[in-house]
This record gives structure tokens, sequence and C-alpha cells, in this order.
């Protein structure tokens, strides 16, 4: 038995997807990323000289700062800033700038629920508008496991608060998109199996968990269509939108 979606949704759809990029005029790159109504604002600034203390000057150093809607940042704007910082290493080429720090800053414009996908996706697209040398993109989606056991993608605040469980799942975009100029990709790394991160919360059997990986791969599938056609956009705002 599923669960009846406010919105009329089937399980496997998502909200409508729009990114407008090149937004901070004083940012080196910005991108504003929605699904629905949760919208981020991701500003990318350097790289500047110096890496944080303590790390590697022969690597460049990525520093995320979360910025809520309203209040002060709390446990759980601190873990996200944590996630998205081990994610956005994980596809920068680490290597070109050393002994500098990127800076990505995310402002929640809106949160109806998917908050750290719709994040992670506004700051890959802000690197991209950065010319941030990259790996390759990722893309995220968030899968919910309901309390009659059915899975369903992208849920809103109302839905999450109604789930047993939670997963937001961060995959590497196909290297047939488009990235940036210097980026580089190795025909060798399994992009149709790989997961660059994965964070659970709640309860979740092992078997609902590799149905989530499943709809979320096809599902970021989707997102990688619509970011490509977004990056290739010659529009002078480079604005794009996907329904």
């Amino acid at each position: 038995m599923g669960m009846d979606r406010g919105d009329g949704r089937n399980p496997n759809q998502m909200r409508p997807l729009a990114c407008s990029r090149n937004l901070l005029h004083r940012a080196h790159g910005s991108a504003r990323w929605s699904q629905g109504n949760t919208i981020v604002l991701a500003g990318v600034y350097g790289p500047k000289a110096g890496t944080r203390k303590g790390e590697n000057p022969e690597l460049a150093s990525i520093e995320v700062i979360w910025k809520p809607k309203t209040g002060q940042i709390g446990k759980q704007e601190k873990e996200y800033e944590i996630i998205l910082r081990r994610t956005l290493r994980s596809i920068c080429l680490l290597t070109v700038h050393p002994n500098t720090t990127t800076s990505v800053i995310l402002q929640v414009v809106g949160d109806d629920g998917a908050l750290l996908p719709c994040a992670i996706n506004a700051s890959c697209a802000a690197l991209v508008d950065a010319g941030i040398p990259l790996k390759h993109l990722a893309v995220a989606i968030c899968c919910g496991l309901t309390e009659q056991g059915s899975l369903i993608l992208d849920p809103t605040k109302i839905e999450e608060q109604k789930l047993q469980a939670i997963a937001n799942l961060v995959f590497p975009n196909p290297p047939t998109s488009v990235i940036p100029k210097g980026s580089s990709t190795s025909a060798e790394e399994p992009f149709e199996h790989g997961i660059i991160t994965s964070v659970t919360h709640g309860a979740m059997p092992v078997d609902d968990y590799f149905n989530c990986l499943e709809r979320g791969r096809a599902a970021c599938s989707k997102i990688s269509e619509f970011f490509r056609k977004s990056l290739q956009s010659d529009l002078p705002d480079n604005a794009s939108k996907a329904s």
C-alpha cells in the first residue's frame, strides 16, 4: 500500500527542477537551484591563496558555509556543512590549485523537503559557473521509506515528517555531461554503478536501501540530463527549467 502524495505525484516522480547561474556579481560563480518550493542559492568564492589550518598545502582546500533561511546555524546545519564539504572535495581536482581555498556559501531560500540534495545540486552548478576544475559533476536525490513500506522520491516537508526513513544519495554524473574546461574523467571509472555520498536517517531495511539506490540512480540520470541541458544553454542569464 503506497502513500498518497498531497501534490498528486507518483512515487518515482520528482518536483519541477529549475536552475539559474551567474546571479551573484561579487561571487566567482553562483547558482540558484530549486526542486519545487525547496530553493538554495550557492555562491563560490575563490580559489584564494592559502589553505585551512591543518590541511595539506599541496592540495586545494574546500570550505562550506551554510546559512539557514532564518535563525542561527544548528547541529543539523553543521552536519550539512560536513557532508557537503566531503562531497565537493571528492569531485574537485584538488591538485590543480594547490595551497588555495575555495569557499562555497549556501543560502537557504526555501525548505519544502529534500533540502540537502537541493543544496548539493546548487553547489555543483555554482562550481561549474566559477570554472572550478572537477573530476566530474555530482547529482543528488532524496528517497524516503513510508510507514507502509513503499518508497517515494524527492519528498516534501510534510511527507518527510511521515517517513520511517530517509536516504540522501549522491551519484557521479555520466562523463557524457558537460563539465568545466580542464576537468577530466576516467573511462575506467564505474560511473553507472558508483555512489559518492549516502546519508540515511531512521531505520531502513537493507533490501529497501538497495531499492532506494536503484530508484535514486534512475532519477539522477534524469537530473543529469537536465543538468547537461542547463550547462549547454546559451541564454544570457544561463537560466533553465524543467518539469
